[in-house]
């Protein structure tokens, strides 16, 4: 393990993982308003939207509008979950410039969240995958669930593997590990890192925290000693999972810079304008986000 490394990229997925399991809706302009603000603050990547069917995720709903009317910044990615084909080709409609694909390690979870079995799943995801690819898309492979399932319990590294391998054959430019109910702990990082990172170079390797227990920051600090450079968070900690019961949101990106401001990590990120953008959304939302870096900076104003 080293130390710290140099420069960190962060992925806002705020607009999506953040905003899909919020009770109150935010409107089309609002979240144009919304996503135009946070491409102003330097994250290189934002996942705006989801092209699931809307009867799944109604919050999500104006994918394809809010991807037209959103101000493109040239030096961003703008990604979106694609679980189809039809989802695929209304998202390359919307202009996308990478897709998302998900899947969990637990094949309960993978059941409840996509209604199939891990091996019905890998079929439809290697169809987008390709499509995506052929389209000169990035791909991301979102893996759930790869420390504990709220259904099956603990995870082994072998069976986040298994996922892993499979994605990577198909064709994904990298694969995002999440603690989709924010339960692990560093010792469990160790173990899944020392394991994955024997199968793949650490530039393939996205960390998602969410933050149940408050282990987000810790555990992310542990990624960064095994030379993880990547991490998606959600402004303000928005979030949570409709399929995994008590998950807290996403680690707060307002937090995680915090933390890389501290440590001389370099970010390219704006603190101010994440927190202004941090600041509309709670507005909108009408309720206070848990970012405790954002809770100091709203209360010295």
């Amino acid at each position: 393990m080293g130390r710290w490394p140099e420069f960190v990229q962060i992925k806002e997925v705020g607009p999506r993982d953040g905003l899909q399991n919020e009770k109150q809706r935010i409107s089309t302009a609002d979240k144009v308003h919304w996503i135009n603000t946070l491409s102003e603050s330097g994250v290189t990547e934002i996942e705006y939207s989801s092209f699931v069917h809307p009867k799944w995720v109604p919050a999500l709903s104006d994918a394809n509008e809010v991807g037209g009317r959103i101000r493109r910044n040239p030096n961003i990615r703008y990604s979106a979950l694609v679980p189809n084909m039809k989802g695929l080709e209304l998202a390359l409609g919307a202009g996308i410039d990478g897709a998302s694909v998900f899947m969990s390690a637990s094949e309960t979870h993978n059941k409840k969240n996509i209604n199939k079995s891990i091996d019905e799943t890998y079929p439809v995801l290697e169809e987008v995958i390709h499509g995506a690819k052929d389209a000169g898309k990035h791909v991301t492979g979102y893996v759930s669930t790869v420390f504990d399932c709220p259904y099956e319990g603990e995870i082994t590294p072998e069976q986040v593997l298994r996922v892993c391998d499979r994605l990577i054959e198909a064709g994904v430019d990298d694969l995002s590990l999440g603690d989709t109910i924010g339960t692990a702990v560093p010792v469990q990082v160790d173990q899944l890192l020392g394991e994955v990172l024997e199968r793949f170079p650490s530039e393939k390797i996205i960390m998602h925290f969410h933050d149940t227990r408050g282990m987000a920051i810790a555990n992310i600090m542990r990624s960064m000693e095994y030379g993880i450079t990547r991490f998606d968070s959600a402004i303000g900690g928005l979030g949570g999972c409709p399929y995994a019961p008590g998950a807290a949101g996403n680690v707060a990106t307002n937090d995680v810079l915090y933390l890389l401001n501290g440590l001389g990590i370099k970010t390219g990120m704006d603190e101010h304008k994440l927190q202004e953008a941090a600041m509309y959304i709670q507005s909108k939302l009408g309720k206070s986000l848990p970012s405790k870096s954002l809770a100091y900076a709203a209360s010295q104003n």
